[in-house]
């Protein structure tokens, strides 16, 4: 049954459609797919296979999630109360509304409070760089540095709308990862470790980079305006002021896929408990049913897009996912879960069916035509194959 699933990948990293990708797919059994094509960095001798290490960006936001959850199971963290409860940071955030006629940004205090809910719903108004032309007038004029820095005070950027009000993509995860480090009094990176990835055996999962995965790391390429793929030298940052909740995980595809069957699984997986019924709760049911997640819009050397994963179809946000609202195309369930990374990372849980897949490509900017085509026609095929009627 796989044999349709290789081909497809395997003829699209031997036509160049995108320089590597591994993909898998687990049922509630275990893993029932693997397969790694192309290589790690073009024009070297180094295959894709599923010990590649990767970066996976904003697939990191539901590792903090999980993280944030825990801390709410042991009484330690409300969801609605203020978040400046446990960073007090956040309570003197202002909302970015107008510049004057020299460019000096204009802000208000906001109307109500940031939530924890806020920051795990992306409704507290906070929005990221690429995503904002206010935002980045803001940096210019104020000398705010860009979150991929790593410095603390990028995290001083302005909200761009009101809290509650908007589902607006940005830095909401990152404070949610400080968060998770005030409570705690420990690092980020400690927390994942001892609480997620040792009990779940997630050992090529973290933000600074050991030897050994340093050597199956990945390189992210760049296009060129006529689509031409470029390798880089980029790295997350290796010694930041703080390490990114929201997107600064490197990970295979195996172990990614466990955390995506731990919770497929219901919060337990193989005998280490995660998160609770209550959480996974929260983690299936929409929490912004008045609201639709929006399309992002991007700029590329190819042009400008808009990452629109449904079609238009209105979406929803649980307390970690993306949530369709309706069937897809492909054969994804309603009320499935998802999300993706910069690099064009993607993964999905259909907990009807019973079914999760992470598909890794290390390929900037985010949403690559090449790349969001290839991703479409795998899980097309899965459901095809794989999945009983």
């Amino acid at each position: 049954m796989t044999t349709a699933l290789d081909t497809i990948l395997s003829q699209a990293t031997a036509a160049g459609e995108i320089p590597g990708v591994v993909a898998m797919v687990a049922n509630r059994d275990g893993v029932i797919y693997q397969g790694g094509f192309g290589t790690r960095r073009l024009g070297a001798d180094a295959p894709m296979t599923p010990d590649t290490v990767t970066w996976i960006a904003s697939m990191t936001k539901a590792v903090t999630t999980a993280a944030l959850l825990q801390l709410v199971e042991a009484g330690q963290v409300a969801l609605d109360a203020p978040a400046a409860t446990y960073a007090p940071d956040i309570g003197a955030v202002q909302v970015l509304h107008d510049f004057d006629a020299e460019g000096r940004p204009l802000t208000r205090r906001a109307a109500r409070p940031v939530t924890v809910r806020h920051l795990l719903t992306h409704t507290a108004g906070y929005t990221y760089d690429f995503a904002s032309s206010a935002l980045r007038k803001y940096m210019k004029a104020t000398g705010l540095p860009a979150t991929n820095t790593g410095k603390l005070a990028s995290l001083g950027a302005p909200l761009v709308g009101e809290p509650g009000e908007a589902f607006i993509y940005g830095i909401s995860t990152d404070w949610a990862g400080r968060i998770v480090e005030r409570v705690t009094g420990k690092p980020l990176e400690t927390v994942f470790r001892d609480r997620i990835f040792a009990p779940l055996g997630m050992a090529d999962s973290m933000f600074r980079l050991g030897p050994d995965q340093m050597a199956r790391r990945a390189t992210v390429h760049g296009v060129t305006a006529d689509g031409t793929y470029v390798p880089t030298d980029m790295v997350v940052v290796q010694d930041p002021e703080f390490v990114s909740g929201g997107g600064g995980l490197y990970a295979t595809a195996g172990d990614y896929l466990t955390f995506l069957r731990m919770i497929l699984a219901g919060g337990t997986l193989n005998g280490a408990r995660i998160l609770s019924p209550e959480s996974l709760a929260g983690l299936m049911t929409d929490q912004i049913p008045a609201l639709s997640v929006p399309a992002l819009g991007l700029m590329s050397p190819m042009g400008p897009r808009s990452a629109d994963f449904f079609g238009g179809k209105p979406t929803g946000w649980t307390l970690g996912f993306q949530q369709n609202r309706l069937p897809t195309a492909e054969g994804r369930s309603a009320g499935s879960l998802s999300w993706a990374g910069f690099a064009n990372t993607f993964y999905w849980i259909d907990p009807h069916k019973g079914l999760a897949g992470v598909f890794l490509t290390q390929i900037v900017p985010f949403f690559d035509p090449r790349a969001i085509t290839l991703f479409r026609a795998f899980e097309t095929e899965v459901y095809r194959t794989l999945v009983q009627p």
